[in-house]
């Protein structure tokens, strides 16, 4: 018997290596097969889009938020993986009476190392996980000194409209942006705070909008109407699955980072 401790401070007991896995959380669904685990994987969520044709070949138990319990539980998994910001605590208590629940909480990519790492242990695929930490670390070297020569540039990400909510502090998204010499001026609001967009230039007059492509899909005219409310501001729409999944996608994003650096200017 091997014990495990989430990232939330739940250890969970294995008595073997997880063949039937459950995974909740899209980039993690992504992560887990490209550490070779698709045969162990049993059930994804509505969300789960990458590999495409996990849609097809696994079964959907529902979204994030609202998941089949039932479906779940007849899916006899060994181990369900979750996340903190993803399901809500009820969903994963719910989950625990069915099968150990290990839930990931990612905030930085220290926090991403790590979960790549104890998947490792736990998945008994140490040396696919090793070997992709080294890719990530490599890559993310590479970046850095790219955007070493890039300006900061104040930035507000927008992920909701009606109401309009933005990325704040104390997430993923914040530290991706960050990384690239963003400065979030709703960094100090809060998570996903609701902002007032007449308010922005005196809440910091960003020099980039940026609209993400999920959780909301923003137009034109969106762009039009936010854009009114800055001094100069560029709006850019971005893909926000390169902002906040994590695990493998973040080897994807480095370079979709390079590229979204060389059309802002």
């Amino acid at each position: 018997m091997k014990s495990y401790t989430d990232q939330i401070g739940n250890t969970i007991a294995l008595n073997k290596t997880p063949k039937r896995i459950i995974s909740l959380v899209p980039s993690q669904t992504e992560l887990l097969f490209d550490l070779g685990l698709e045969e162990s994987i049993v059930g994804i969520t509505k969300f789960c889009v990458h590999p495409y044709h996990f849609k097809v070949t696994k079964k959907i138990i529902g979204g994030t938020k609202k998941v089949h319990y039932e479906k779940i539980r007849l899916l006899n998994p060994d181990i369900i993986i979750a996340n903190k910001e993803e399901n809500t605590r009820e969903i994963v208590e719910e989950l625990q009476k069915i099968a150990p629940v290990w839930t990931s909480d990612i905030k930085t990519l220290d926090d991403n190392k790590a979960m790549i790492s104890e998947f490792g242990k736990m998945f008994n695929c140490r040396t696919e996980a090793a070997n992709l930490n080294q890719k990530i670390d490599f890559a993310l070297n590479d970046f850095l000194s790219f955007v070493s020569q890039r300006k900061v540039q104040k930035a507000a990400y927008f992920i909701w409209k009606n109401p309009y909510m933005v990325a704040g502090s104390d997430n993923f998204i914040n530290e991706m942006l960050t990384l690239n010499n963003f400065q979030n001026i709703y960094a100090n609001k809060g998570r996903y705070p609701e902002i007032e967009i007449k308010k922005m230039r005196l809440e910091g007059d960003p020099d980039l909008v940026f609209l993400s492509s999920e959780p909301f899909p923003f137009k034109e005219e969106d762009a039009f109407e936010i854009g009114r409310f800055t001094h100069h501001a560029k709006t850019v729409f971005v893909d926000g699955e390169m902002f906040s999944w994590y695990g493998s996608r973040i080897l994807k994003a480095f370079e979709y980072f390079k590229q979204l650096h060389r059309r802002i200017g």
